[in-house]
């Protein structure tokens, strides 16, 4: 596995400081709702329950959660449907992230959002959706999550 250490601290006479070690031991941390399902689920529900968030859909056949994204964005309901976690700018799917899974993710689809913190599908979407995704080295993904925990 590579390691990127991301610190923003110099290192003197070959040894870091216990804050740089900090920074290390979280940048090779997974983030905790990808181990604790109770905290992803909590996560994951207030995200889809949240009027502006309403994570979905359940049922991806599910054509009125795609017309409400689409009068929520003032769009069409064809545009609505490209845009889903699977290009985000907060789907994490790197290498590192699919280590974090819990489950082996044989079909493909499984991701991290940096946005709402929770484990989420590519073929969702939700109203915070942005462009630029998704997340595929682990570079990236670990300056994400230096940034969403305050570092």
């Amino acid at each position: 596995m590579e390691i990127f250490i991301l610190t923003n601290q110099k290192v003197r006479g070959g040894v870091l400081l216990l804050s740089d070690w900090q920074v290390i031991v979280k940048q090779l941390t997974c983030p905790a709702a990808t181990k604790n399902l109770k905290l992803n689920t909590k996560n994951r529900n207030a995200a889809i329950k949240d009027e502006d968030i309403r994570y979905g859909p359940l049922n991806l056949e599910d054509e009125e959660y795609w017309e409400d994204v689409a009068e929520h964005w003032n769009t069409t309901v064809e545009v609505a449907k490209k845009s889903k976690c699977s290009n985000c700018i907060a789907f994490d799917i790197s290498p590192r992230m699919k280590d974090c899974m819990p489950i082996e993710d044989v079909k493909g689809g499984l991701g991290y959002c940096w946005m709402h913190d929770f484990k989420c599908h590519e073929d969702r979407s939700c109203y915070t959706w942005a462009k630029g995704g998704p997340i595929k080295d682990d570079k990236k993904s670990k300056k994400n999550q230096m940034k969403r925990e305050g570092q």
